[in-house]
């Protein structure tokens, strides 16, 4: 009687979902091991078929699919708790629903989109030589960037979300070779974060729903930002999981469109990022004096609209969690990560090769 009960504890049904979980997680140790292979069997092959499936099934409603996963899988946590707390389910059964239902989410993540953390470097992927810290190289890619900000400089008013989009769209099909994406690898329709007002507090812009493949942006974006943030959530969708990698892709798919409103949306995001590295820098001041004063007025008012947005503890407690999450999914510098794509810019600018890989196929 022993052995057939614990035959069906181990074996039974209900440790189905705990396996599936844990031969997922014995994948990411094995796919952390060989990045090529998840490059190749997984990010190249088969996450393109699951993302063009998962957003096949996402594009037909105009609410997040994601969101409403994440609500029902709340609602069921709390249910199960008050049937426990009112003796209709014991609390070992609530236990090991609560441990079923984490470990069939834990399992769909890395199945969906998750292994994507585990793919090769952008330098190898896209074959950018690395380059080493220089703090001249650093000043005259900044002032290339700022002279480049500085002639996009545009306004958004005949422009609308839907006209980005298709240009979004337009640049990252030119760009997928060198990308080294698998163009078009499902839909994109950019849906709003349910709760906007809330993640605005914390600072949140946009995110990537992994289980069924949705870009989500923040409807307290500005137009100014919607080119540069789409485009970095859309990297995301296609299996960019670095937030230094999506800030690169956004930035390059933006800086080679044709269109005015990506290129200074892309800019103006990527100068503010290396002014922030570049505060130390005893010229520091000078190299800001070369902004001009309405681009100087726009990062201004950038800064102003989310900061009278923010709310302290939400925003600490927010990265907090984002930092925890990228760190367990082996991204070692956490939400720092971000700022990693000042030295990916430094790399392609660097390389003279990969600049005219990109230059020969945005004039074609």
């Amino acid at each position: 009687m022993a052995k057939n009960k614990f035959k069906t504890i181990v074996f039974g049904r209900s440790a189905l979902p705990f396996w599936l979980a844990l031969a997922s997680f014995v994948l990411t140790e094995l796919f952390s091991r060989f990045p090529q292979v998840t490059e190749t069997v997984y990010s190249r092959t088969l996450f393109p078929v699951l993302a063009f499936l998962l957003s096949f099934v996402s594009k037909w409603v105009s609410f997040s699919l994601d969101d409403s996963f994440y609500a029902l899988l709340a609602v069921f946590l709390v249910t199960i708790l008050l049937l426990t707390i009112f003796r209709k389910i014991k609390w070992y059964k609530l236990l090991l629903h609560i441990l079923q239902t984490l470990a069939i989410s834990y399992m769909l993540f890395y199945w969906f989109w998750g292994f994507n953390y585990y793919r090769t470097g952008i330098n190898d992927r896209l074959q950018i030589a690395r380059s080493k810290p220089d703090t001249v190289q650093f000043v005259k890619v900044l002032e290339n960037l700022i002279a480049q900000t500085n002639a996009s400089y545009c306004t958004f008013d005949s422009i609308s979300r839907p006209e980005i989009s298709a240009l979004v769209e337009s640049s990252y099909q030119k760009n997928a070779s060198f990308l080294k994406i698998n163009y078009p690898s499902g839909t994109r329709i950019p849906k709003p974060i349910t709760l906007s007002s809330f993640f605005a507090k914390a600072g949140i812009a946009g995110y990537y729903g992994p289980f069924f493949s949705e870009v989500h942006l923040n409807d307290s974006l500005l137009l100014i930002e919607y080119p540069q943030v789409l485009a970095h959530e859309s990297a995301h969708q296609f299996g960019i999981t670095s937030e230094a990698e999506a800030n690169f892709y956004s930035w390059l798919v933006c800086s080679q469109s044709s269109s005015k409103q990506l290129q200074y949306s892309g800019n103006i995001s990527m100068v503010n990022y290396f002014l922030s590295q570049g505060r130390r820098l005893h010229n520091f001041k000078d190299m800001v004096h070369q902004i001009n004063k309405p681009v100087i007025d726009d990062i201004r008012k950038v800064q102003k609209h989310w900061e009278s947005m923010r709310n302290e503890t939400i925003d600490k407690a927010a990265g907090k969690v984002n930092d925890a999450y990228l760190k367990t999914n082996k991204v070692k510098k956490g939400i720092e990560d971000y700022f990693g794509v000042v030295q990916f810019v430094m790399d392609f600018e660097t390389d003279s090769v990969a600049k005219k890989r990109v230059d020969s196929r945005s004039s074609q």
